[in-house]
């Protein structure tokens, strides 16, 4: 059986902390808020596995209430919920995902952000990630913040 989740995020921009991107830290002038390392590309791909998989979605699993996660790595959480997701018998089929953001240029990053999805367990030959502006409109075309949205196609290999 297949399984299909969408997943979504977004996060702002703000000074003093490192953007990172697919758990690249990409030099910026900016970081972006949120309670773990904010990797908003990851979090929209962890929610479209949970979401494909029944599991709910990233803040029941990592609540932004919880210390524990604070600052914590995005690819880490990931981890875990590839483990999670391979005990219950499913293996991802196939990523696709989108970052929407005026700046900065993220092409040059994408091999890297590849290369560490698949060390956290998905194969880089099965990661489409594309970068795209917002053409100035809204809040990411204004530079505030960043938008990620990925679609994941899960496996059941036991039933």
């Amino acid at each position: 059986m297949i399984q299909v989740g969408i997943g979504y995020d977004s996060h702002r921009f703000v000074k003093g902390r490192p953007f990172v991107l697919g758990g690249v830290k990409i030099p910026y002038e900016y970081g972006l808020q949120g309670h773990s390392d904010a990797d908003v590309l990851t979090h929209a791909i962890i929610d479209a596995i949970l979401g494909a998989s029944g599991f709910g979605d990233i803040g029941k699993l990592f609540p932004d209430t919880d210390p524990r996660w604070k600052d914590y790595s995005s690819l880490a959480m990931l981890k875990y919920v590839l483990q999670k997701i391979k005990e219950q018998g499913f293996e991802v089929q196939w990523v696709d995902s989108i970052v929407i953001l005026e700046r900065p240029k993220i092409g040059g990053y994408i091999e890297e952000m590849k290369l560490n999805y698949e060390s956290a367990g998905i194969s880089k030959e099965i990661v489409s990630i594309k970068g795209k502006t917002n053409e100035k409109m809204g809040f990411v075309g204004r530079g505030e913040g960043v938008v990620a949205m990925a679609v994941v196609t899960l496996r059941q290999l036991k039933y």
